[in-house]
């Protein structure tokens, strides 16, 4: 034993000894041999002979052996004596003491930088949030005493709501299902996590390349095998998914995440092909941004063309209300229900009863459909001045993924270095983002290419920043 450590359990005996004493005192006070005037005296002098033996203990401790534990009975020992001579009134000066500590410098934070032009192709344009219609709808679901509000609901999510969205996806998106089919989360990652208990871990899982990479991160994450499948214009190659070892595909058909790519129906029907070859084939189909669409009518969503129960279907209120609302939901087919029921059914719904009704009213009383038609007529426009701003671009780059969704992209020609636009535009306090953050497979004679997302930039500040982006790409 070291000398420290002697010193510190020299001082803890004889501390322990001012307890033991105090005790005795307050014994003697209770059973009235001694008069409370003596006793409390008594223990007021052994508070004072010991605060020296009080401040050695704590200091002694941290010296000695740095241990949170041994702190914490140290800390015990002392407020038991003061809570014994003073009451509780001296506790928080006595615990002073510990303050002593020497405190260990603070790691500084990195601050995130904010850009001037930030082109993410995440961002959702929150100004055209329904303030109001949301606090309607707030105070009317709870204008009455309502209990049962907030009381634990169904783990699949309220049935009248996975009703409205049963109702919604079957007009807007051709997706025939029931309300038992439909499961509600607080967003995509803990959808994933859902599915992966009612799949199992038996599964090789192919993605898109390049592919939305937090679902990727996720998958992994939960211990499946992934294979990536490359991409031609039409989507996903067949024959690349039929070589692979893969059971399950995750694919975004109505809007290929980043590319843009539209899946056309006979490439669906290549996949849904593919599913129905072997039992225990399924598809994921992620449709994130399915309601902004801009030429054409809407292809309906992979899983209203399934014949054979292989399509999972998942979507989102992140892209078309706000990323807070943190809702989400999937369509399992009926085949996989009993599985639910046996793995996840008793996990409780992530998402409050209160969310689920405003958003369930929100839908059903024709406000979800006419904030969609207001954000659709928003990014149009936004869309439309970004395509003719790029145009002074033409003679060096391709523009694509321009018929949906809230983002473009822009292929270089070949000499033009992804890292160096990207390089340039930071200069110039603009933030832009290269396709290959999205790729699994880096390949170094892929082409350069950026994408610019438009929904939470305004007309002009698009105008300013393409202006600027022309210039310095040009230097």
């Amino acid at each position: 034993m070291s000398t420290k450590e002697e010193k510190f359990l020299e001082s803890l005996r004889d501390y322990i000894k001012y307890c033991g004493r105090a005790g005795e005192i307050l014994d003697s006070i209770m059973s009235e041999k001694v008069s409370s005037e003596e006793g409390f005296s008594a223990l007021r002098n052994i508070k004072r002979e010991s605060r020296t033996l009080q401040t050695q203990l704590i200091e002694r401790l941290y010296k000695a052996f740095k241990t949170p534990s041994l702190a914490n009975e140290a800390r015990g020992l002392v407020v038991r004596l003061d809570l014994l001579i003073n009451g509780s009134k001296d506790v928080a000066n006595t615990l002073s003491i510990f303050d002593k500590e020497e405190k260990k410098p603070e790691r500084k934070r990195e601050k995130k930088r904010i850009y001037r032009y930030d082109f993410t192709p995440n961002g959702v344009d929150l100004n055209s949030f329904p303030y109001n219609v949301w606090r309607k709808l707030s105070k009317d679901i709870l204008l009455d005493d309502r209990t049962e509000l907030f009381r634990s609901g169904d783990p699949q999510g309220e049935y009248g709501f996975r009703g409205a969205i049963c109702n919604y996806l079957y007009q807007a998106r051709g997706v025939d299902c029931s309300p038992e089919q439909i499961v509600i989360g607080a967003g995509s990652d803990y959808i994933l996590i859902l599915l992966s208990m009612i799949l199992g871990k038996e599964h090789t899982i192919a993605f898109e390349d390049p592919t939305y990479k937090q679902a990727y991160r996720v998958i992994q994450t939960l211990g499946y095998e992934t294979v990536p499948v490359t991409m031609d214009h039409n989507g996903m190659r067949i024959s690349e998914l039929e070589d692979s070892e893969a059971d399950i595909a995750y694919v975004t058909p109505s809007h290929q995440y980043p590319t843009g790519i539209v899946m056309p129906i006979k490439r669906r029907m290549e996949l849904l092909k593919w599913a129905y070859g072997k039992e225990g084939r399924y598809i994921i189909e992620d449709d994130y941004d399915s309601e902004f669409r801009y030429k054409g009518k809407p292809i309906p969503a992979l899983q209203g063309y399934d014949a054979e129960d292989k399509v999972i279907y998942l979507g989102t209120f992140s892209k078309s209300i706000a990323p807070a609302i943190r809702l989400s939901y999937m369509v399992l087919p009926k085949s996989l229900l009993d599985a639910y029921r046996t793995n996840v059914n008793f996990i409780n719904s992530t998402v409050s009863k209160v969310d689920q009704m405003i958003v369930q009213h929100f839908i059903e009383d024709g406000y979800y459909e006419r904030h969609l038609n207001k954000t659709r007529a928003l990014y149009k426009n936004r869309h439309d001045i970004l395509i003719d701003a790029l145009k002074p671009l033409a003679d060096i780059c391709a523009i694509s993924g321009e018929h949906a969704g809230v983002h473009i992209l822009l292929t270089f020609e070949k000499g033009w270095n992804e890292n160096d636009l990207i390089e340039r535009a930071k200069k110039e306090d603009i933030r832009v983002y290269g396709l290959s953050d999205y790729r699994i497979r880096k390949d170094t004679d892929e082409r350069a290419t950026i994408l610019l997302g438009y929904a939470n930039m305004n007309e002009e500040d698009i105008k300013e920043a393409v202006g600027i982006l022309n210039r310095c790409w040009r230097r």
